[in-house]
């Protein structure tokens, strides 16, 4: 499945791409402290490799401007027997190269997967979760448009070896209307 924006694809992962993903998370990695982002191409391959052995997990990678600057996926997809074809999906694993980051690329990346939850899909919920110390992302995700709906204490091991705290959010179908008008002004101000 390749989902695809004015300025951003979203198109599968796979082995092959994994140079380009090392050559993008090669950049900066300040930002990299509450997250697991490969470094090298033996740990890349590993990460790519694992993500693509999940079978409840639709991985990509992300492409602004022909360049792959990182990758997302939907995970956790959930079937409740209701005739949808999900009904609940996580979006996460999210990662971007140094120079991709406060630009328009994880806006419009997060409007493609949104618009394919919720229209292409007909989800009822889409969720998102992050470390509750990464202050950086919890931002990110409440200007999506997402509620919190709590923190999950001592949920699984966190990046930097320890035991994480996790901030859950959500999107529920009866939000996504203006969930999406407001991710279209964002990057109509970003463009």
């Amino acid at each position: 499945m390749n989902l695809l924006g004015r300025g951003v694809a979203l198109e599968p992962l796979t082995v092959a791409r994994v140079p380009e993903l090392v050559l993008a998370a090669s950049e900066s990695r300040a930002s990299y402290g509450f997250a697991v982002v490969p470094v090298d191409e033996p740990s890349m391959r590993a990460w790519v490799e694992t993500a693509l052995g999940d079978p409840r997990s639709v991985p990509f990678v992300t492409v602004a401007d022909g360049r792959v600057v990182g990758s997302t996926r939907f995970a956790v997809l959930e079937r409740w027997d209701t005739g949808a074809v999900w009904d609940g999906v996580e979006i996460g694993w999210t990662w971007l190269a140094a120079s991709a980051q406060r630009t328009a690329v994880n806006t419009e990346a997060k409007l493609l997967m949104l618009t394919q939850a919720f229209e292409g899909w007909g989800v009822r919920r889409v969720t998102l979760k992050t470390d509750v110390r990464n202050a950086r992302s919890r931002a990110a995700i409440v200007r999506l448009g997402a509620k919190l709906d709590g923190i999950l204490r001592a949920h699984m091991p966190a990046s930097d070896g320890g035991v994480r705290d996790s901030a859950f959010y959500s999107i529920l179908s009866d939000e996504w209307t203006a969930v999406r008008a407001n991710l279209e002004e964002r990057l109509r101000i970003l463009r």
